[in-house]
């Protein structure tokens, strides 16, 4: 009857992390940080489980001699997203007919 919503997505944080890289080409830890309201830990170990799941592609540089870590969406993430928010539909609609 419903389809099961993607647990990696289906987490506070993380759909707030893809819903904000959904929208831009990429951002920065700083502004996924203001966005998001996280704390520097719960936003670093959630970006960390959407690139180990390979929906996003996260690029460590250094600018000014401050690390400067950066993600970006990745096909597969975006294809993860589109089908959470489509089977979340589905949930919406049950009792509309």
């Amino acid at each position: 009857m419903f389809e099961e919503l993607d647990p990696i997505l289906h987490s506070q944080l993380r759909l707030a992390i893809m819903s904000v890289l959904i929208s831009v080409e990429s951002a920065e830890f700083n502004y996924l940080l203001e966005k998001t309201g996280a704390t520097r830990g719960n936003l670093s170990a959630q970006i960390s489980k959407l690139n180990e799941e390979g929906y996003i592609e996260v690029k460590k540089s250094f600018r000014k001699n401050y690390p400067l870590t950066t993600c970006r969406i990745t096909p597969k993430g975006l294809a993860a997203f589109e089908k959470y928010v489509i089977t979340l539909q589905q949930y919406l609609k049950v009792n509309k007919g």
